[in-house]
């Protein structure tokens, strides 16, 4: 985002567009909110009581969209930045955690006998959330893994086990590794409890450590 100095004036623009930053925004939300609705357009809504697949992704896309429209409206209306050079780290990280996390929660083929093993929320919400904070040059391994530990085993139990909504949690080799007479959902429980449990561990052993100092020099090639 642009800096306006002491003294200096707002950017004046050509045409009836006044914030093309905000043209541009307004314009990927709406087609984000346009392309999740038609891909959760075959899912089950449900109700309030029995939330389908469909209740959460299509209601967050309608409110992304509306928020896109906003964006569009004060474009026009309000004075406001210009567009920006921009780099690619961001959203190589970004769509690569996303295509990670679709490729590793459910197994995937790739024809011919190429497939990846479905890990479910347990493997493919850390992996997704690691490689999604690598957007920024100031991301921290450990901050990092603190956030998908504590992050993964609450959208487990709340997914998992309070909604009841049909995503995979935890591969089934996994179930081998407790008593034979637990429930999905004990072992669901108990894999989440493990996982913040390390989440604790882990911030009160490393708390007291300098971090090092983060590179925020453009490394990343801006066009």
């Amino acid at each position: 985002m642009s800096v306006l100095h002491e003294g200096s004036e707002p950017p004046h623009h050509r045409g009836s567009v006044r914030a093309p930053q905000s043209l541009a925004g307004g314009i990927l939300l709406v087609a984000l909110a346009a392309l999740a609705l038609w891909l959760t357009r075959d899912l089950d809504q449900g109700t309030l009581n029995a939330m389908g697949p469909a209740m959460l992704p299509r209601w967050l896309a309608i409110g992304v969209g509306l928020s896109g429209l906003a964006l569009l409206a004060f474009a026009f209306i309000k004075e406001g930045d210009a567009l920006e050079r921009w780099g690619l780290r961001g959203p190589v990280f970004v769509i690569g955690a996303i295509v990670a996390f679709a490729l590793t929660i459910r197994p995937f083929s790739f024809g011919g006998g190429l497939a990846t093993p479905g890990l479910g929320l347990l493997f493919a919400g850390p992996l997704a959330i690691i490689l999604g904070g690598y957007a920024t040059p100031e991301a921290r391994l450990r901050d990092l893994v603190l956030l998908a530990l504590s992050l993964t085993p609450f959208c487990m139990v709340l997914f998992g086990d309070l909604l009841n909504l049909p995503i995979p949690v935890f591969p089934q080799a996994l179930t081998s590794l407790f008593p034979s007479d637990w429930s999905q959902k004990a072992v669901l429980r108990a894999t989440a409890g493990i996982m913040a449990a390390a989440a604790i561990i882990l911030f009160l052993t490393t708390r007291n450590r300098r971090p090092a100092p983060v590179d925020v020099a453009d490394h990343s090639g801006r066009i």
